[in-house]
């Protein structure tokens, strides 16, 4: 990636998007199958999959060159999620469903489930598998960024 590749904001290259957002005190991250950044600007504790809210960009803000990448189902999509000098990085694939229209949330699943608010399916990890040090930054409500990078498939 170089500084000068910058296509829209948020987004370093076409097949990378950047959203910002922050953590909240009521972050538990014990869901064990799907993890999430929300646009809402507020989690209740029942939100046990939600790493961080108030995301500046929904996946209905991402580039049209990127959503395609991801509909391939043999890419390999990386979510890198960073917080407070922490960093986790989540693998999973694409699935031809992805639809890239929700304008909410973004959801990493560990299954092969697929509706609106799908970024990634066959995810390594879920909010339970996610660095407790992470997430007792995140329950703090610092700044959160997840970066999700798509490598298409061959």
């Amino acid at each position: 990636m170089t500084d000068d590749a910058t296509t829209a904001a948020g987004a370093t290259d076409e097949l990378t998007e950047i959203v910002h957002a922050e953590g909240h005190e009521n972050v538990t991250a014990e869901h064990a199958s799907t993890l999430e950044f929300s646009s809402d600007d507020f989690l209740t504790p029942a939100g046990d999959c939600i790493l961080a809210i108030e995301a500046d960009r929904v996946p209905a803000d991402f580039s049209e060159a990127f959503a395609d990448a991801c509909r391939d189902p043999d890419a390999t999509i990386a979510a890198t999620i960073e917080a407070d000098g922490y960093t986790e990085r989540v693998v999973g694939r694409g699935d031809p469903a992805l639809t890239f229209e929700n304008e909410r949330s973004h959801v990493v699943r560990t299954s092969d489930y697929v509706d609106g608010r799908t970024v990634m399916v066959d995810a390594d990890k879920s909010a339970a598998d996610v660095d407790r040090a992470l997430v007792t930054a995140l329950a703090s409500g610092v700044d959160a960024t997840l970066t999700l990078r798509v490598e298409p498939g061959e």
